[in-house]
């Protein structure tokens, strides 16, 4: 979640910038000053982001290989830069990933199988919420992951996550969303 938020907070912050909005100075964020009659605040700007984890360009960041084998068997081999979640990789590439919650861990739509239980124990052990959601899945197994919280790292280069053949929606089942 707090990697999310950084994300947000440098997209901002880039943003801000190509619009000319903002000027750095000594490189503090913040602008202006804080009192009853001060400027509006669209001229004040802070943020949660570092520049130790975030590049401008994020052209230099590393990333790994994945790939996802869907429901009817075909492969897609993607990069996915290390600390993004393989939901949000599963988005950017087209990839038929629900993620109803949007990562908050309020559902089971983004489950996929970790193919490999080498890879599989590489992971972080799921938390009591992970449990909870992967106990709703469809067709779940032991190396059964949600995908908001698989997070990409260099030890999982190579990784294979397979679909499973369905998902369970309670919200509005049937219903098929675009990735954000």
């Amino acid at each position: 979640m707090l990697s999310r938020i950084s994300q947000l907070g440098a997209r901002l912050l880039r943003e801000t910038r190509a619009a000319g909005n903002l000027t750095t100075n000594s490189g503090n964020y913040y602008q202006g000053q804080v009192s009853r009659h001060s400027a509006p605040a669209k001229s004040i700007l802070f943020s949660t982001a570092t520049s130790s984890h975030h590049d401008e360009g994020g052209e230099d960041k590393e990333k790994i290989s994945v790939t996802f084998v869907n429901k009817d068997g075909t492969e897609k081999t993607i990069s996915v830069p290390v600390g993004m979640s393989m939901l949000e990789a599963a988005h950017e590439n087209d990839i038929e990933l629900e993620g109803a919650c949007e990562g908050s861990l309020a559902c089971s739509t983004c489950h996929v199988i970790v193919m490999d239980v080498k890879d599989y124990n590489k992971l972080e052990d799921p938390t009591d919420e992970e449990n909870d959601m992967l106990d709703l899945a469809f067709g779940l197994t032991e190396t059964s992951r949600l995908g908001c919280q698989v997070i990409a790292k260099p030890e999982l280069d190579g990784v294979r996550l397979a679909l499973p053949a369905a998902t369970r929606n309670f919200a509005v089942d049937g219903f098929v969303p675009k990735p954000h």
